[in-house]
């Protein structure tokens, strides 16, 4: 009878170890994906900077974006040596870089307001600054109450629409 509760308990453990390190596993396998799905991220992020700096002699970096339309471009958002906010648009190629005075637009705290005040669209979700059509703009995602989502460009200039996709 005992050897019976020994067995019993020693299956448990051997249960309970098997589960312990099949959990361990699954964890494992999940924080690599994870790394490697933002490497790319982080990798456009140092590549698009660099450039940024070379071409705009940004001493910082506020913001960046990857703006993925027609065509993929990055954006970073920094300070020169004299202050001046900045912006640096960069198609993928790398050909072509712009680099444009935050002054001279409308800034992604703007663009939020224009959203919550021009469209009602308060559960904003994602903002991104890129090229579309050659041009800086502003795409914003935002989410209706039934979980749809809306897309807008609007343009870094003056906020005006440029294409909206709604009910996604």
């Amino acid at each position: 009878m005992k050897e019976n509760e020994e067995l019993a308990e020693q299956k448990k453990i051997k249960l309970l170890l098997g589960l312990i390190a099949t959990l361990l596993a699954i964890i494992v396998c999940m924080i690599i994906i994870f790394i490697r799905s933002n490497h790319s991220m982080a990798q456009a992020e140092k590549e698009a900077t660099e450039i940024a700096k070379e071409y705009a002699n940004l001493e910082t970096v506020d913001d960046f974006y990857w703006f993925t339309r027609k065509e993929t471009s990055f954006s970073v958002v920094g300070r020169d040596d004299k202050g001046n906010e900045l912006i640096v648009l960069i198609p993928k190629s790398g050909d072509s870089v712009k680099v444009l005075n935050q002054k001279d637009g409308v800034s992604e705290n703007q663009i939020r307001q224009v959203m919550v005040q021009d469209y009602q669209q308060s559960n904003i979700k994602k903002v991104n600054l890129g090229l579309y059509d050659g041009k800086a703009t502003w795409e914003v995602v935002a989410e209706n109450p039934d979980k749809s989502l809306n897309y807008y460009l609007l343009s870094f200039e003056n906020a005006e629409e440029i294409n909206v996709i709604k009910n996604i």
